[in-house]
């Protein structure tokens, strides 16, 4: 089963609408959290007393409505599709990241699978460096990313992964962890 697929961005175009998503999650958070702790001082506060925390429920109530309204409708909207897109695409590096002991292991034993996951693993960070404009911290993997390249050519293997496969992930932990 393909659990994530790297799909062509544009990374300026990348970088505006996440910032623009971004935004209006701050501001729906700001409007919520002020306007909660307001009500709540209004309604339940005393004149002249102490009222931090109903300050406090009223943004604590307002963060946790922002989260409801983020994961069950801005999520769904198109502007948001970047922002989701780079969530998920971050979300599948960190699934290989959490098995990197056994791909690694994997590979060194020259297992297909193993080799495919490392190079999806390679393409995705290419683009999740490229998407975040942070090509300096991609210069220090090139030489990984290119002597892996080569090797999966050696072998025949095709080079464009751009599908992570959930039976890829089980199937490297098969492998011992490299040392």
């Amino acid at each position: 089963m393909v659990v994530f697929e790297i799909q062509p961005i544009n990374p300026e175009n990348y970088r505006q609408q996440t910032r623009r998503s971004t935004l209006m999650v701050i501001a729906t958070f700001a409007v919520l959290a002020m306007g909660l702790a307001s009500l709540a001082v209004a309604l339940l506060g005393e004149a002249g007393g102490d009222n931090l925390r109903l300050n406090i429920a009223g943004v604590v109530a307002g963060l946790l409505i922002t989260i409801g309204l983020v994961r069950c409708l801005y999520w769904k909207q198109a502007w948001m599709s970047c922002a989701v897109y780079g969530w998920r695409l971050k979300r599948s590096l960190m699934s290989v990241t959490n098995v990197m002991h056994h791909v690694t292991a994997g590979v060194q034993a020259g297992d297909p699978d193993a080799m495919k996951l490392l190079r999806f693993y390679h393409l995705g960070l290419t683009q999740m460096h490229m998407l975040d404009g942070n090509s300096a911290s991609l210069g220090e993997v090139s030489g990984d990313i290119e002597r892996h390249l080569e090797l999966m050519q050696a072998q025949r293997l095709e080079t464009d992964q751009n599908q992570l496969h959930d039976d890829w992930l089980g199937a490297v932990k098969r492998f011992p962890a490299a040392r």
